[in-house]
Formats: structure tokens, sequence, C-alpha cells
């Protein structure tokens, strides 16, 4: 088992590049214990995933000592392990702003727990949605975001409204203690000091995805 002191060491040099793959390593992991697997070589990982058992070695000597040579990975505490470095048991509260569409499937089908959140609230402007139900909560007025923060002190929200009220909604959420938004908007916030801010737009990866068929039909 690592240390603490070795994650934190190696922690501030890593690439987002290897950050991102961590998720895609917890779940391969996770479908590979399910299977009722107990080990596996970086070849054999690599081999699942599509990537190189030199890259795989890389991206986790980034965090540690990792595996040992002729026996290659336990599953279940690499997992762990991997969780850890995510900060998967973490539960940190959340919210949902823009009861929508898109807000309610994020609502209603994505298992928070599973990936390091607790979900605390879902807000909407429309005053026809307040008090209907979504992931088993009343949906809540906007007009009552700045109390519950100050009284349930969530470290994330979740963007699910339109690219107009994206910006203002940012600032407000920074200044009440959030410190983390997943915006889902049109609108790409920037650095900010202190929060992390993870952009997503759907219609990039689309349209990427239009591209590589396209030179597919040349």
């Amino acid at each position: 088992m690592f240390r603490e002191v070795e994650i934190n060491k190696v922690r501030d040099n890593v690439s987002m590049s290897v950050i991102r793959r961590l998720p895609r390593y917890y779940r391969f992991l996770g479908e590979l214990k399910r299977q009722g697997l107990t080990r596996i070589s970086s070849k054999g990982l690599a081999e699942r995933m599509g990537l190189t058992a030199s890259q795989i070695r890389q991206d986790l000597n980034c965090f540690g000592g990792f595996g040992q040579q002729g026996y290659g990975y336990n599953i279940e505490l690499l997992e762990q392990q991997i969780a850890e470095i995510l900060g998967v048991t973490n539960r940190f509260g959340c919210i949902i702003i823009g009861a929508g569409n898109l807000g309610r499937a994020i609502s209603t089908h994505m298992n928070f727990e599973d990936r390091g959140f607790h979900l605390t609230a879902v807000f909407d402007k429309n005053e026809s949605l307040a008090g209907r139900l979504v992931a088993g909560m009343p949906i809540r007025h906007i007009s009552g975001l700045d109390e519950f923060c100050r009284r349930e002190k969530p470290k994330v929200a979740m963007l699910c409204v339109p690219q107009e009220a994206a910006e203002a909604l940012g600032k407000q959420l920074v200044a009440l203690g959030i410190k983390g938004i997943w915006n889902f908007s049109h609108y790409d916030f920037g650095e900010m000091d202190g929060v992390a801010v993870e952009n997503v737009h759907l219609g990039d990866s689309m349209m990427t995805l239009c591209y590589r068929v396209s030179e597919l039909e040349k």
C-alpha cells in the first residue's frame, strides 16, 4: 500500500491528461472485479482498454508504486487506490441548478454516490416546478439558493441552465463558497482561483464524431 506522503509528493506534477484517464481505469477495474478476476498485468489491462502497457505504468507511477513484477496488479486494491486518488469516498455535497430535461436526467440517472458526490438539492427559476419531485426530492425555487448554500454548504454545483444565465450564476455560486462547477451550459467558464471547473459540451463531442465519420466516408 502506498503512503499518503508519496501520493502528495507526486500530485503536483501530474498532468490533467493523466487525471482524465483515471476514471476510465477505475471503471474497467470495477468491471474486471465483477467478472470475478482478482489480478491483471499491465499488458492485459492495456489490451482491454486500447492503451499500451507502458502508458498504464507511466500513469500509475505518477501516484506511487502499484503492482508487483511477475504478479501484476491486485484488481480490488488498485481500484481502491484509484478511488482514493480521485476522492470518490469524499461524498461532496452537490446541487443541480436547472430542472429541465437535462437536469432531471442527471438528477435521476447519475450515480452520484459512486462518483464522489451526494446530491442535496435541485433548483430551478420556474415557479411552476417548485415542489415537484425529482430524484426523490422536491425542486426548490432559485430564490432560496443563497440561504440553502449558507446553511448546507454544498461543495459543487452542476449547471444545466441557458448560456445567458451561466456567468452571473457562476459568480453567485463562487461567492457562496462553491468549490466546483460541472457546467453544461454553452458558456465557457475560464480558470478561477480556488474553484475547479469542468465545462461539458455535448455538441463539441458530437461534431468531433461527425468529423471522424466524414473522414471515413472519403
